[in-house]
């Protein structure tokens, strides 16, 4: 669940594959056998990472070559991959990849990172690794890091800039988006907790109250905010890219702080997105767009990115609901056999037709199947791993792909595919692997506790 735009293609595709009609019921799922597949292939991404762009923030699967985000390594990837290492019980390799970010990862460098992804996937790697793990030197780096993004927070409103230099605390970047000013607390919390640095929490929770007071009348937010004026400069609303997980961290902040600020806040706009987002068309129920002020519709698109939202209702309580929106999200993967990036779904015709292996439909899969024990969410996660592996693998990886039509793969393999994406397979095969209501997952899946 995070706040990753999508590029829409110019041109629509239009759906010339019926809507899967109801079949015989799916012959039972082997949960044993699937969470064996699901780690032998998360072995493989991992392997190939290994070999190929060891070091290195993400590897290129195609060209089999290492990519670094900003011309010098983060290790984006063996941080975000560490707490599914130790998930999975692979503890050789957690082992080598712990060694490898105690020696070598280093935030004193001259670069402009951008806050949002850096925070939900480093200091929230960090912080979930330190806490399975006891290794004390992650939480020394979170908290050096968590201190080089604090100059983010200082602006006139309190929403943070989008970019900070890790060295110099140069911020840039004042046109912002609810998911980016509001998917702090999480991380910025339990570090504040963990260190006994209050700072930490006030930062966040100051930016997050800020993107809610400056919700419309009707409580919905916008797509896109000024960080110094506090003015909104795209009134466009979803639950989708550059809002999505500003809800999600509504309900978590409540499930993991009991901060009663943060369910005032989670009441009053998950109202308002059942209000004016949901779109009931022809007996199925989907989120669309709206503005933020009228309410109107203003698009009828739903996509990978808003598939998280199933999960957050069955987490929130509202499983009913969550039932429903999973099936419409089921029902767009199943059209070309993989999810497109983004549907119409009243014309069921693709509006961008990439798929970068996202791992928000098979969250909300993993969490419905918690709820309900419905053995059909383990058939449907069946259905998607086995698509996953037909179209994605590659001989060094996973690759994204250009078009779920031509299944043209992209040379392609973000961390988050095993940050989240296999983590989430393995839960719902294989759910013992932790206590689901210890546990709260920020975006992008690393599990955080309330150990304070």
């Amino acid at each position: 669940m995070k706040m990753r735009f999508a590029f829409h293609a110019i041109c629509a595709i239009a759906l010339l594959v019926p809507a899967a009609a109801s079949a015989a019921p799916p012959s039972p799922v082997d949960s044993a056998a699937m969470a064996a597949r699901v780690k032998a292939e998360f072995l493989h991404a991992w392997n190939g990472y290994r070999q190929y762009a060891w070091g290195h923030d993400e590897l290129k699967p195609l060209s089999k070559k290492p990519f670094d985000w900003y011309g010098q390594s983060l290790l984006m990837t063996p941080v975000d991959a560490l707490d599914t290492l130790v998930l999975m019980g692979l503890n050789r390799e957690a082992d080598e990849d712990r060694a490898l970010i105690d020696s070598k990862l280093d935030f004193d460098k001259d670069i402009d990172v951008k806050v949002f992804e850096i925070n939900i996937r480093l200091l929230g790697g960090l912080l979930s690794g330190y806490q399975l793990t006891h290794d004390p030197v992650l939480l020394k780096k979170a908290e050096d890091l968590g201190t080089r993004l604090l100059p983010a927070f200082d602006s006139p409103t309190g929403l943070p800039y989008r970019f900070v230099n890790l060295r110099t605390g140069k911020v840039h970047g004042t046109v912002s988006n609810p998911a980016e000013t509001g998917t702090l607390i999480l991380e910025f919390g339990t570090l504040g907790k963990l260190t006994g640095k209050p700072v930490f929490y006030a930062k966040a929770k100051r930016a997050l109250i800020a993107t809610f007071e400056r919700r419309s009348k009707i409580g919905l937010v916008g797509a896109g905010i000024n960080v110094e004026t506090g003015a909104w400069t795209d009134t466009d609303s979803s639950i989708s890219g550059g809002i999505d997980s500003y809800y999600e961290y509504l309900w978590k902040c409540w499930r993991l702080f009991g901060d009663k600020d943060c369910l005032r806040m989670w009441k009053a706009s998950i109202s308002a997105a059942n209000r004016y987002l949901a779109d009931d068309f022809h007996g199925e129920l989907w989120y669309g767009h709206a503005d933020m002020n009228t309410g109107r519709r203003t698009a009828t698109e739903y996509g990978a990115l808003d598939a998280f939202f199933p999960g957050l209702l069955a987490l929130s309580g509202d499983v009913k609901r969550a039932a429903r929106l999973q099936d419409s999200s089921f029902r767009m993967w199943n059209l070309y056999g993989i999810e497109p990036e983004v549907l119409d779904y009243r014309a069921m015709k693709i509006a961008y037709d990439g798929y970068a292996l996202r791992p928000e439909i098979v969250e909300s899969t993993f969490y419905l199947h918690h709820y309900t024990h419905d053995p059909k969410y383990l058939g449907m996660g069946r259905t998607m791993f086995d698509d996953f592996v037909k179209y994605c693998r590659s001989d060094a990886g996973y690759a994204a792909l250009k078009s779920v039509v031509t299944k043209q793969q992209k040379d392609d393999m973000e961390s988050f595919v095993l940050a989240e994406t296999f983590k989430y397979y393995w839960l719902l095969f294989h759910p013992q692997s932790l206590d689901f209501n210890a546990v709260t997952f920020n975006t992008e899946a690393h599990l955080l506790r309330r150990t304070w």
